[in-house]
């Protein structure tokens, strides 16, 4: 008796050593700790890979050398820290947030801009360093002047028929006699747009210097479409001359030969009758 008493105690304890090391149901061992260590740190790392990929602006951005770049006005700038999003050419320049956000996103950079601002100022100074003692004051006289006038002007000349890009513009505080006339409302109602004329580096940007880009070509087929009250019939006719989008032009019915008055729409594409009427009309109201 006393011999099979000890046998089961064996087996018994046995038993209880599988269960132990495999949980229990013949299950697979629970994960060792340096694996657990591994996962704990690549979930530890994840926020940080993350951030690198998000610009930081700097709380006092400043340029050197007139060319400002995003290692300029961000931390973390990374390979993209050469790439120009403005010029200055006096004690400060002024930049459209909007604008260099658009830049950054093209080089491949991210700024989500959580403060929501609309403008980003850089100061003269070393690179990325804070500005000079020696330019403080001006800096000062610039914003406190009731004299001068934060607009829209190019950052670099252009020629007629260039057609505006984000880096073409920047904000900066000029004398308020020279920002006078029809003024962008912001980068983004100029960006598209093509340049009429010749422009020169630091010339305020009017609303007449730029006009939308030419979507029909004289001779080129243009489907007219009359329409009113829900109503339209349309026809194809020849353009007598180039029009943008917005733009009175007349084309020719292959068929009468009789010139018919419409507005460009889009590419190939025209607008007349008491449909055209009432867009012709909406649009002279927008410029008032």
């Amino acid at each position: 008796m006393k011999k099979v008493f000890l046998m089961r105690s064996h087996a018994a304890r046995a038993y209880a050593a599988r269960h132990h090391r495999t949980g229990g149901g013949g299950q697979s061992p629970l994960p060792s700790v340096r694996a657990l260590g591994v996962v704990a740190a690549v979930l530890l790392l994840t926020p940080a890979l993350a951030l690198a990929d998000t610009l930081v602006l700097k709380s006092a951005p400043t340029d050197g050398d007139g060319r400002i770049t995003i290692g300029d006005v961000f931390d973390n700038a990374g390979a993209q820290a050469n790439v120009i999003i403005g010029y200055r050419t006096g004690a400060t320049a002024v930049l459209d947030a909007g604008t260099v956000q658009m830049v950054a996103s093209r080089n491949g950079a991210t700024w989500d801009n959580p403060r929501g601002q609309r403008r980003i100022i850089v100061a003269s100074g070393a690179d990325g360093s804070a500005p000079d003692d020696t330019q403080a004051a001006p800096v000062a006289s610039v914003q406190k002047t009731s004299l001068n006038k934060e607009v829209l002007v190019y950052a670099h000349s252009m020629n007629a028929g260039d057609i505006v890009q984000p880096e073409d513009l920047q904000f900066a505080s000029v004398q308020a006699q020279a920002a006078t006339g029809g003024l962008p409302r912001d980068a983004r109602s100029a960006i598209g747009k093509v340049v009429r004329f010749p422009t020169r580096e630091g010339g305020v940007v009017h609303t007449g210097d730029l006009t939308s880009p030419t979507v029909i070509k004289r001779a080129e087929a243009v489907k007219v479409t009359w329409a009113s009250n829900g109503m339209a019939l349309s026809m194809t006719g020849i353009a007598s001359k180039d029009g943008a989008i917005g733009d009175l032009i007349q084309i020719q019915n292959p068929t009468s030969k009789k010139m018919v008055d419409a507005i460009v729409t889009g590419p190939g594409e025209a607008l007349t009758g008491p449909a055209a009427d009432e867009l012709r009309t909406r649009q002279t109201l927008s410029l008032r």
